[in-house]
């Protein structure tokens, strides 16, 4: 028998579309999501830390985020690097509280987001096709040298397929809910 596992290349199709997942939690749409201030990170302690690891974030709101600093002393300085990320917001601090209120999202920005959703989506598609491609590769070869058979091979590469498909429904079916959910006024 052979040692080409199926399970393998399934596993690393769902990565991908779990990296999918995370990238599309960090756009923005109508709502404030905690994710949004995931890519903050803090010149803090001697390193650059995330949020994550100096501070609490929620949504008490539905346009609101709080940021709970742990560190008094951190709060200033996490308040800086929210306003420099890049993401377009203006924290105001109160003490150990960040709030970042969420501007509201133009036409315009909303079909911005929507091009951006559509990029990631085919970085995922291409993910799982490069996945499907070292399998089909690494069946090609072990049927060469002999380990498995014609029809083996033929049993794997339609499994292989049916996962790829199986993974470009799932990234379509995620990038069509973003996208409304992103078009939402």
């Amino acid at each position: 028998m052979s040692d080409f596992d199926v399970k393998e290349y399934e596993r690393r199709m769902n990565a991908a579309i779990d990296v999918l997942h995370k990238e599309f939690a960090g756009l923005r749409t109508g709502r404030a999501s905690i994710n949004f201030l995931e890519p903050v990170v803090i010149d803090a302690y001697g390193g650059k830390l995330p949020l994550s690891q100096l501070a609490t974030v929620n949504a008490p709101e539905a346009r609101m985020l709080a940021v709970q600093v742990w560190d008094a002393q951190m709060a200033p300085i996490v308040e800086k690097a929210i306003r420099d990320a890049g993401l377009g917001v203006n924290p105001m601090r109160e003490g150990q509280v960040i709030r970042v209120p969420m501007p509201e999202l133009s036409k315009e920005r909303r079909q911005e987001l929507s091009k951006v959703a559509a990029k990631y989506a085919e970085q995922g598609r291409i993910s799982v096709r490069n996945v499907r491609r070292d399998a089909l590769d690494y069946l090609k070869k072990m049927e060469k040298d002999g380990t498995i058979s014609e029809d083996q091979f033929h049993k794997f590469s339609d499994q292989v397929q049916k996962f790829t498909d199986q993974s470009v429904k799932k990234i379509d079916d995620t990038l069509a809910l973003k996208e409304k959910d992103i078009m939402q006024v």
